[in-house]
């Protein structure tokens, strides 16, 4: 006979019979999938022929950081990867941090980018301009908006400029100011141009089989750009000998992460000035100090021993100094050139000329793209945050969340009430991550085919910004299921392939550190991420270019109580050690950029700048949200 005992703390049962108990971390309700269990569970993908290319991972992760945080990679000498990543990983800041709809698009696909923005640019935001789309009845999706803007809440980056020349150990490139030709303009002035999408965070990136919202970032790593294997002709060179120096093309599988972290300095809205060659940034950092004007902690948890503090920067003679004791020398280790011609012909050489038509780079300078990208990678492979009260409760720490949280996961997972746990997949939660896509790289839903890990939930409308709908430069699909030879099927037919308005499901750890929300960042805290899905998005009707209907998200109509365990929840899934940037989320002094529009008397210099003070392996002040 079986004793069914229920223990309502726990939401869960607990079944005996013949000294059998199944475990409390079982799902409550058959029908529905179990809990998400740990991220201690998964372990950290990474490249398998790593060792081809690092000889020294704690060397890799030191360079990683270092460069990650330095102000001097970005073109105009302030602008470094993390000054969009500082606050758990994303951005916090509110002044400038508005871009129009650039990513629009015709009915043809093609672009035909909005530049007018709704809510600057240059402005400081407040709550009182969210959300970005407002319906007269917020229970009803296909009810007439009260207002309804494209903009986006972004990241600010670089002002509009052409590349020039840059100089070994110099601070900042030599650049021209062009006109802004993207709206980021006010009284004649450029602005710092502001990214079209929401910035992510870096944090548990490293899971994410594709990166960027779009997955343009690709899982296999060819040393040169973000397009992987898409690029035929991505070759970096290599040193088989002091004198044998040939192209070479490479892969790294599990390295989207690499891939991500060499698109963002030389674009012209993030870091870099137009026309600026990755080999560039090279040439500009290699012979200088790391974080040459940046104060690093004397605990900081990877740097801390190369610490100069009181003085900025570290006890290390150069960044070619930490290359070196990084990576295999075949890739760095020889006396030889790279002539690039202005026609795109590429040769190794002996001696520089004085042919203005050329441009000589030693293989350190030519091969720094590679270098940055595995080396940021591999640090930020170590910003995984799998310490959340969630965490710890599914590793069978029973007090370690509310009764509200418990509920909470439960309508999460529930197929009639929450059916989130449907795209936010696994201990990862999101169908995006590296074990979701390498098991089944397609979904089927709602009899229809989409790239797993990406959906389109109706923030905005698919011709605003299509996604992994795009193409990439190459004219091939971003979507791997518009790439198949054959059509998955659907009960013995082929599935309608859906793509357009699609984007990458983001991972929900650290979410309440992350505002504003979606990829436009138009919404402004969870409650109103709650409201959102409860009535099934913002669209009565989402549409493909083509005029196929997407299957909309369901109308679940959730309660209040519903929605509040959702947030409870949501909140348990933050990692104390972001919050206090204890290490591994310590880092050096940085200073961003807020910058603010000229008024009438056309500021010369619109630069202002926030200091985030350095912070060591204890920890600092709990970080400041969006708007606080």
């Amino acid at each position: 006979m079986y004793q069914v005992i229920c223990f309502k703390r726990w939401s869960t049962l607990f079944v005996l019979a013949a000294g059998i108990a199944i475990s409390p971390f079982s799902a409550a309700q058959t029908l529905d999938p179990p809990r998400p269990p740990s991220l201690k569970t998964i372990a950290v993908p990474e490249p398998a022929n790593l060792a081809d290319f690092v000889k020294d991972r704690t060397w890799a992760i030191a360079l990683g950081k270092a460069l990650f945080w330095d102000m001097r990679v970005g073109s105009d000498g302030v602008t470094a990867c993390a000054s969009c990543h500082f606050n758990a990983g994303a951005d916090s800041r509110s002044v400038n941090q508005v871009s129009p709809g650039l990513n629009a698009v015709a009915a043809d696909g093609s672009a035909t980018p909005d530049l007018l923005f709704t809510t600057g640019p240059g402005r400081a935001l407040s709550a009182s301009d969210f959300p970005f789309r407002r319906l007269a009845n917020p229970l009803d999706r296909a009810s007439v908006p009260l207002f309804d803007s494209n903009d986006v809440v972004s990241s600010q980056g670089i002002r509009s400029a052409q590349f020039v020349r840059t100089r070994p150990g110099a601070r900042a490139d030599q650049v021209l100011s062009t006109p802004d030709k993207m709206g980021f303009s006010v009284h004649g002035v450029n602005m710092r141009r502001v990214e079209a999408r929401n910035t992510p965070t870096v944090i548990n990136a490293v899971f994410n089989f594709r990166n960027f919202w779009d997955g343009r970032a690709q899982n296999d790593f060819n040393g040169v750009n973000n397009w992987g294997a898409r690029d035929a002709s991505a070759k970096i060179f290599r040193a088989t000998t002091a004198a044998l120096v040939e192209p070479v093309s490479i892969t790294l599988a599990n390295s989207s992460l690499a891939s991500q972290a060499v698109a963002p300095p030389v674009d012209n809205l993030e870091m870099s000035a137009e026309g600026r060659p990755f080999a560039m940034i090279g040439r500009k950092l290699l012979s200088g100090r790391p974080l040459g004007s940046q104060l690093v902690h004397p605990q900081d948890s990877v740097l801390g021993a190369y610490s100069r503090s009181p003085k900025s920067g570290l006890n290390l003679s150069s960044y070619a100094y930490m290359i070196g004791a990084a990576f295999q020398p075949q890739w760095w280790n020889t006396a030889r050139l790279i002539q690039v011609a202005k026609n795109g012909v590429v040769r190794v050489v002996d001696t520089r000329d004085a042919d203005p038509t050329t441009e000589e780079y030693s293989l350190l300078e030519y091969n720094f793209s590679l270098f940055f990208g595995l080396a940021l990678q591999m640090y930020q492979a170590t910003l995984v945050a799998d310490d959340t009260p969630y965490d710890r409760f599914m590793s069978g720490d029973l007090t370690a969340i509310g009764d509200n949280a418990i509920r909470g996961v439960d309508v999460f997972r529930s197929q009639a009430r929450g059916r989130c746990i449907n795209c936010h997949e696994g201990a990862e939660l999101t169908g995006a991550s590296v074990t979701r896509v390498k098991a089944s790289p397609v979904r089927i839903r709602e009899n229809q085919a989409l790239d797993r890990g990406f959906n389109n939930i109706g923030v905005r409308p698919s011709h605003d910004d299509l996604g992994i709908g795009s193409k990439d430069p190459f004219g091939n699909p971003l979507a791997n299921v518009r790439r198949l030879a054959a059509a998955p099927l659907c009960a013995g037919v082929p599935c309608p392939i859906v793509a357009d308005g699609f984007m990458k499901v983001p991972g929900l750890r650290n979410v309440a550190l992350t505002a504003p929300y979606f990829h436009n960042g138009g919404t402004l805290d969870l409650a109103g991420v709650m409201d959102f899905y409860a009535r099934g998005g913002d669209l009565g009707k989402l549409e493909q270019l083509n005029g196929l209907e997407i299957a909309p998200l369901n109308i679940l109509g959730n309660t209040d109580q519903e929605k509040s365990d959702l947030v409870a929840f949501l909140n348990a899934l933050t990692d104390e050690r972001v919050v206090t940037r204890k290490a591994p989320f310590d880092h050096p002094q940085l200073f961003v950029p807020v910058v603010q529009a000229p008024g009438d008397e056309h500021l010369d210099d619109l630069d202002q700048f926030m200091e985030i003070p350095a912070v060591g392996q204890a920890g600092g002040l709990p970080l400041k949200r969006f708007l606080q």
